[in-house]
Order: C-alpha cells, then structure tokens, then sequence
C-alpha cells in the first residue's frame, strides 16, 4: 500500500484537533487519560502536538469517550479553517 504525503490542510487540521484534545484534557495527567483511552502516552502527545495528524478513527472516538467532548464537536475542530473563518 502506498501512503501518499498529507496535504498541508491536513496537516494543519490535525494541529487543530491535538490543541483540542489537549484543551479537554486540560489538568488532567496525559498518562492517566492515555491508558485510559487504550493508547500510549507517547501516541497521546504526538496527537497533542500535531505530530500525528492523522490518528486512527477509533483513537479519536475512545478519547472523545474518555475526556467527554462529543465526536462531532471534534469533528467541528478538523473541518473548521480559521483562514476561512476571518474571510467571511
């Protein structure tokens, strides 16, 4: 299979979700909140950073669950450009 390199929106956007998800753990600990999303803490700060901007489905849907932030305002976060947001 080939993997073809992520476009610079998806990239960004997976930015935007990592500042979420690190908004919504807010105080709590990052290995506490990984373990219990099934993840690794390293998974859960490379999803915090932006270094992974593209984490598996179900990653996402199992830290929605575990921080309880709702899937679609996650969703929100990837699909929101605040480029085109100040154009309007």
């Amino acid at each position: 299979m080939v993997r073809y390199p992520l476009a610079p929106e998806q990239i960004e956007a997976g930015r935007r979700l990592g500042a979420a998800l690190r908004s919504a753990r807010a105080g709590r600990n990052p290995v506490d909140v990984a373990l219990a999303a099934g993840i690794s803490p390293e998974t859960l700060r490379k999803i915090e950073t932006g270094r992974l901007p593209t984490p598996a489905f179900g990653t996402i849907v199992r830290l929605s669950e575990v921080l309880g932030v709702p899937l679609s305002e996650l969703a929100s976060v990837w699909r929101t450009d605040p480029a085109l947001s100040k154009a309007s």
